[in-house]
């Protein structure tokens, strides 16, 4: 079952601050300052051996002269914590701790050891614990956290869990700027217990659509359960929930040599860029987008793809139409005798082409007009962009409470991007006190736009095929550690309903010769040893007749390391491919895209986590860069797309029933309107 998110740490009857101090520049005078103006409605109490009253609150000397208390903040050396936590957890029933101090786990062995003797000590006892090492968290009953100002509170806000407190205390930063809202932060610091995974499983099962926010953005520096996280991250996009998230240290410093393409492919990154989009997870790379897409969704749903731009700004609309037709939406022409209607409205000089440019020199009134005609009289009108910045030569208060309305009544979502902000640095706060939030950088707003509509919905896994399971482990149970020998590699594919050439491998010419000429010319002769059979000179293709076959065996055998020669008829189609990499912590990750030499010079893949059901299969194909080469082009036959999706629906399975395949390459396979058979195969079993 693991440790939940307790009641006690959201919602307590009564907080006790250890470590408290009348010196607000330290953690624990910070965060008892922030609990008292966050509002927090019942009793707090307060521990120092050095101080009679903190912040007007009467001082207990130590933790034995208080009474039963439920959540406690711990803010004091790590050395003193694990006496202060005995007490309270066995003499105070307490439940709920947050450790806001360091001097743990991420300092040294023996910080380690005191974490895992804290952690004991607290599940004993069924309590729950945020930290250590971490800025606290705010919730909406409590805000025991350090760091000030602290955004505006509200259930229209965004839920937020960070993996690191000062990175969080930034991205709130930008978003206060942003004007956004937050109803809950979870700084989890070194998550010796509670961790980001837990607290999306709590934000899950307490989910209540009337009051739960509907965003939630995660900044992660480790993700412990990857399974946990698609689990909950997936129900609450279920839901109606929209979920951003940064995960760093996506690069890798010098990745293993790795002995297969899909090997090669199949990084750590890869598999967190896999379960993202498997979550539905919008992935962001830095602060401001992680804050951009949040805010986006913060907005209202629109369905349609067709945006107008209206401006008074020449460029930024330039920018901001090549970033929004990049990620896919429409900034449609608009004409005829409505726009021609809206034009006399304007001044002379003006456009409503799209961008609707209503020069430097618009009033507030022309403002609301453009919007009321995107709104009411342009069919072909989606949602609304509004770029409105100054030079400073007027104020233009009046402009932006045009704006603020015509959010608050329109049918259409009106996106503000507002570039002055400081020039206009009055207005804009003005504007965000009316509730509003808005976007500083029409680029930035756009590529946050991409990031979004480049994600796709949750995958779903009720289209999982079905595979003889039971044949696939009695031939697992007898296979060793490394690569399959062909015989064996053949069973399996079989058991798994994965097409593959008839072949025959053999080190006796004869046994070759008769098998060729049994099946058909042209014959495919591999070498059967050496890895790469490319590199080695071991792969002949186009083998015509009898005397050929025993000229390429001879030469195929004198090969270093080969001890067979591999053959097959030789089939006709498109070069794609499909494989599969076990990962430590993600299990599985399957990927696809075009095969032979253009995985290693494209690397035009596509990933996802086992299990892979068809409709998620024929996903992974749309998105393929080369995907215009699978539909069939300049008079090629297309690759069967539905033959494609089962067999990585298959793959998936297969290795869903052996755990025990490390890595697995289907390359080539040879795709035609008709059939998709493997050419090519290597498993390597690691038990």
């Amino acid at each position: 079952m693991g440790t939940k998110v307790r009641r006690e740490l959201v919602n307590p009857k009564n907080i006790v601050v250890v470590g408290a101090s009348n010196d607000t520049s330290k953690p624990g005078g910070a965060i008892l300052r922030n609990i008292k103006e966050g509002g927090f409605k019942s009793d707090i109490y307060v521990v120092n051996p050095k101080e009679d009253t903190i912040q007007g609150i009467k001082c207990c000397k130590n933790v034995q002269e208080l009474p039963c208390v439920e959540l406690a903040v711990i803010c004091i050396a790590a050395k003193f914590t694990e006496e202060t936590i005995k007490v309270l957890t066995q003499q105070k029933n307490t439940k709920a701790f947050i450790i806001i101090s360091a001097g743990f786990g991420e300092e040294s062995h023996e910080g380690k050891e005191l974490e895992k003797r804290i952690v004991d000590m607290i599940e004993q006892t069924g309590g729950c614990l945020i930290g250590p090492n971490c800025t606290g968290i705010f919730t909406p009953y409590h805000h025991a956290i350090f760091s000030k100002p602290f955004p505006k509170s509200s259930p229209k806000g965004v839920d937020f869990i960070t993996g690191s407190g000062a990175t969080g205390c930034f991205i709130m930063d930008i978003g206060m700027q942003q004007g956004l809202h937050f109803n809950h932060c979870w700084a989890v610091g070194n998550s010796a217990q509670l961790g980001i995974e837990d607290i999306l499983e709590y934000h899950d099962e307490s989910f209540d659509p009337k009051t739960s926010s509907k965003v939630i953005l995660m900044y992660i520096e480790n993700i412990k359960n990857p399974q946990k996280l698609l689990k909950h991250a997936r129900s609450l996009r279920m839901k109606g929930c929209k979920i951003a998230a940064i995960k760093s240290g996506s690069s890798e410093a010098g990745s293993r040599a790795a002995s297969s393409h899909t090997g090669a492919l199949a990084s750590p990154d890869v598999a967190v860029d896999a379960l993202f989009k498997k979550a539905g997870i919008v992935r962001c790379y830095g602060r401001e987008e992680l804050c951009t897409v949040g805010n986006i969704f913060t907005y209202p749903h629109f369905e349609g793809k067709n945006i107008a731009i209206i401006t008074h700004a020449g460029g930024p609309a330039v920018m901001l139409t090549d970033a929004l037709s990049k990620a896919g939406l429409n900034i449609p022409h608009i004409e005829g005798e409505t726009a021609n209607e809206l034009l006399g409205k304007l001044f002379a000089g003006s456009s409503v082409g799209n961008p609707i440019d209503f020069l430097a020199t618009g009033t507030p009134e022309q403002l609301g007009t453009i919007i009321d005609y995107c709104d009411n009289r342009f069919d072909n009108i989606d949602a609304m962009c509004v770029i409105f910045g100054t030079p400073g030569l007027a104020p233009i208060h009046e402009a932006y409470k045009v704006l603020s309305e015509k959010i608050k009544t329109a049918k259409k979502p009106i996106f503000p991007i507002l570039p002055s902000t400081l020039v206009a640095k009055e207005e804009v706060e003005e504007f965000i006190e009316r509730g509003n939030t808005f976007f500083a950088d029409e680029t930035v707003f756009g590529n946050a736009v991409s990031r979004i509509v480049s994600t796709p919905e949750p995958a779903s896994e009720e289209d999982t095929v079905k595979i003889d399971t039971a044949k696939i482990r009695e031939i697992i149970s007898r296979c060793d550690n490394g690569y399959l020998d062909v015989k064996i590699m053949n069973e399996l594919l079989d058991a798994a309903g994965i097409n593959h050439a008839v072949d025959i491998s053999s080190d006796d010419v004869e046994k070759i010769v008769e098998f060729a000429n049994k099946t058909g010319y042209p014959q495919v002769l591999k070498v059967v040893g050496p890895v790469h059979k490319s590199d080695v000179g071991g792969v002949s293709l186009n083998v015509k007749d009898e005397a050929h076959v025993r000229a390429e065996f001879e030469r195929l055998m004198k090969i270093k390391d080969t001890y067979a020669v591999q053959a097959y008829p030789m089939l006709f189609g498109t070069e794609i491919f499909i494989g599969s990499m076990r990962t430590p912590l993600f299990g599985h990750q399957v990927l696809c895209g075009l095969g032979g030499i253009f995985i290693e010079v494209l690397k035009d893949v596509q990933s996802s986590l086992a299990p892979i059901g068809i409709k998620e299969a024929k996903q992974m194909i749309k998105k393929l860069r080369g995907y215009k080469i699978i539909q069939g082009v300049r008079g090629q036959e297309a690759v069967n797309e539905d033959l494609y999706a089962d067999q990585i629906a298959r793959v998936s399975a297969l290795v869903q029933a052996a755990p025990e395949i490390a890595e697995m390459d289907l390359n080539p396979l040879l795709g035609s309107s008709t059939a998709v058979v493997a050419v090519d195969a290597r498993i390597r079993i690691e038990k």
